[in-house]
């Protein structure tokens, strides 16, 4: 979750981002559009979701480590089951 506004306020804008390119990859499949357009617009979505999920993990790991300097091993453990999950 984002914890500052504007880190919120980005992450919402890259959220309607990704909506519209996936609204954009319906109509293109709807229509029967050439695979390569949907193929890059698939990789421009997953680059999309890439992105926001870095920038939440940071947000993350940032506050963690801001709240206690030596976190507890519960909250290390699910950071790194985030991290494992992101990098699959």
């Amino acid at each position: 979750m984002p914890h500052s506004p504007q880190d919120k306020r980005r992450a919402i804008t890259r959220l309607r981002r990704i909506k519209g390119q996936a609204a954009a990859l319906e109509r293109a499949v709807e229509a029967g559009s050439d695979c390569a357009p949907i193929l890059q617009q698939l990789a421009a979505m997953r680059g999309a979701v890439h992105g926001l999920m870095a920038d939440l993990l940071d947000s993350h790991v940032r506050e963690l480590l801001a709240q206690n300097p030596a976190p507890p091993q519960a909250a290390i453990d699910e950071t790194l089951a985030l991290l494992r999950s992101y990098l699959k």
